[in-house]
């Protein structure tokens, strides 16, 4: 495993050591897992602005999300998000679902 360095604020570490004693874990674990929630929410979020802007169709914003297209579609359904996708996205979206 790769190791980084970074530089954070002392309000981020005492953060990080609350959070640790409070799941009585290391600080690198905590460290870990809050860059792999945080990434996985900025994908999400690209993915969504993407999605509800129409630069990217069904398929793609669940690439970007890091999501199989079933998973997309619940978080699309649980945001109420809306395509502004021409009938020909839609199309290919759908010819692309049913060759899965």
């Amino acid at each position: 495993m790769p190791s980084v360095s970074a530089r954070i604020p002392d309000d981020d570490n005492d953060e990080i050591e609350v959070v640790a004693e409070l799941l009585d874990s290391d600080k690198s674990t905590i460290i870990r897992e809050a860059l792999r929630e945080g990434l996985a929410d900025m994908r999400l979020d690209l993915a969504v602005e993407q999605y509800q802007t129409g630069e990217v169709s069904v398929n793609e914003a669940a690439r970007i999300a890091g999501l199989s297209l079933a998973d997309w579609l619940v978080v699309a359904r649980e945001r109420n998000l809306t395509t502004q996708l021409t009938p020909d996205d839609l199309a290919a979206d759908a010819e692309a679902a049913r060759e899965l």
